[in-house]
């Protein structure tokens, strides 16, 4: 392990980018935060199709695999680059750099009350969109809401003189222009 120095400011804890061992995010998180590190290590539910039954499953990534975020002061350098699960903390030229703060709080003002970060469009209720995929797809309709605990929305589809509502995944929606 290289020789990394972080620039010294008396009892400031800062935001870093800590790069971590492949899969490990969740473990270097766990880790960190026994050592009573505040971390912020974004995750969001992607859509996968199982490839033997074709059908919709939903895991949970990373949204930047491989990195976490820790606020730590420099005294702490050591300790975090020595943790199970920790690669290294990001610097350039041999000096740590710091994330600023408004960068965290813009992303974590994306996470939702599941603890996932929202990804993809944002609707507005009333607003025209289409179905981009699906037994559905090219139908238009008026968003309605996104439901509870969910990646699944509600709209109103409109077809022939008749009117249903229709819930669906969130990704199988796009904004009709």
């Amino acid at each position: 392990m290289s020789l990394v120095v972080i620039e010294r400011a008396a009892g400031v804890s800062r935001w870093y980018a800590v790069h971590t061992n492949p899969n490990q995010e969740n473990r270097a998180d766990r880790n960190l935060k026994a050592w009573r590190v505040e971390t912020f290590n974004p995750q969001f539910q992607a859509r996968r199709l199982n490839q033997f039954t074709g059908k919709a499953i939903h895991v949970t990534q990373s949204l930047f695999p491989r990195y976490i975020f820790a606020r730590f002061e420099s005294d702490l350098l050591h300790k975090i680059s020595y943790t199970r699960g920790v690669h290294s903390v990001v610097s350039f030229g041999g000096t740590c750099i710091p994330v600023d703060d408004d960068v965290i709080a813009i992303l974590k003002t994306r996470v939702g009350n599941n603890g996932l970060m929202r990804i993809g469009e944002k609707f507005e209720c009333g607003e025209r969109v289409v179905i981009q995929e699906g037994p559905l797809r090219n139908l238009i309709g008026i968003f309605e809401r996104e439901l509870k605990g969910s990646t699944r929305v509600a709209i109103l589809l409109s077809c022939v003189s008749y009117q249903g509502r229709v819930v669906i995944d969130r990704d199988r929606l796009g904004k009709l222009n």
